[in-house]
Parts: structure tokens; sequence; C-alpha cells
């Protein structure tokens, strides 16, 4: 479990790859710092386990899926990714709750810079549509952050924004993004439980034999 708030840009030094699955080591001496075998750090939002490190760098297996499913798939050598600890019981929680089980990518569609903020606008697919509500919350390459505005539900291309400080755009890579650019997003936990309840409901009450069997 993560709170989205960004502890160290971290690089990735080394990519090993095999037909369905890549092995990366990555530098982040504050994060490894303490790190044991077996322990989990988000990388840019995606949830990874440790399976070796030195004092400055640490390597995890990443499979398939979740290439497939996050921006890990287009990673080089030399990639800046924000990384962070699990969070400690006990400790605050500054962002928002955190799994690093990211729903799947999106893409920059537009960058409003201001006097000392930057407003970036992302796409949304159907599927992610419903999770994202304005006023909430949103891990994008794992920083927690506040959706700002979002885009009426009749609209045919659904966006959503977040309004970027200078800390945000300094501490971690969201400063970089350009329009076109694939990110990591993982939907609120809550908002994904409240949509399988939804449709699960839907489905039974489109079945007037399973209520009557119950």
């Amino acid at each position: 479990m993560f709170t989205g708030i960004i502890e160290e840009l971290g690089q990735i030094e080394r990519i090993e790859t095999t037909a369905d699955a890549a092995r990366l080591t990555i530098r982040g001496p504050l994060v490894v710092a303490g790190a044991l075998h077996g322990d989990s750090i988000a990388v840019s939002g995606v949830c990874l386990t440790v399976v070796e490190r030195t004092p400055d760098t640490f390597t995890a297996d990443v499979m398939a899926q979740t290439l497939a499913m996050s921006t890990l798939s287009g990673a080089r050598v030399g990639s800046p990714v924000n990384l962070e600890r699990a969070a400690l019981v006990g400790g605050r929680l500054g962002g928002h709750i955190v799994q690093g089980h990211i729903d799947g990518t999106s893409t920059v569609v537009a960058v409003t810079p201001g006097e000392a903020w930057r407003v970036l606008r992302f796409s949304l697919s159907p599927q992610l549509a419903p999770l994202v509500v304005g006023k909430g919350s949103i891990a994008i390459d794992g920083v927690s952050l506040t959706v700002s505005d979002i885009s009426p539900a009749a609209e045919a291309s659904q966006w959503f924004e977040v309004s970027l400080i200078p800390e945000t755009l300094a501490a971690t890579t969201l400063g970089e993004r350009l329009r076109g650019d694939l990110v990591n997003i993982e939907t609120d936990i809550l908002a994904r439980h409240v949509e399988r309840m939804l449709s699960l409901r839907a489905t039974h009450n489109s079945h007037p034999e399973t209520r009557s069997a119950s």
C-alpha cells in the first residue's frame, strides 16, 4: 500500500527481457535504504517486488500482464521514474490510498502552463471514465493528485485535468510530460468497488429468475 507521495526520482539502469517478462534494475538510493528481499516499491505507480539490491539499486521482475497494462513496456535505460516505498502503518497518509495496481494508461492531450503552475489534461477510456470524478483522487505515474476538472458526461471524448504545483513539477516526472506522452493511471479504490457493486446489481435486476431463486 502506498500514499502517492513520491520520495525519490530514480532512473532505470538495466533492462533484461525475455519472451513474456522483463527484469529491471533501478537506481534509487533513498528507497533502497533498508529495503529487504520481497519488499514492495512503487515504480511510476506500478507496485514491484525487490528481488535483488545493492546500496544504490534494486532489481524487480515485471510480468507480461504488467508490461501490457503499463508504460513499463516502453521503458529505456536512463528513463526517469517516480519511486515510493510502501507506507508505514501508523504514519501520516499525506496523499490517498494507492495500491500500485494500475488500471491502464492515459495520454497527455494538452499542457497549459501558468506563471508558477501547470495544468495537464489526460484522455479517459470508456472503461475508466466512470471511475474518475471532479475533486476526487487519482494516481498518475504513482503521484497522488486531485482531479481539478473533468469532461461532461455527454462529451464523446472523455478527459480529466490536474493542476500541478511547482513542488510536484520539480519532484516528479510529471514536470517533463508533454502532449502525446503516456502515463500510468490508478483510479480511486472506492470508485472501483462502487462500480463493481452497481454492475452486479444491474445484472441481478435484469434477471428476475435470479431474484426469485434467492
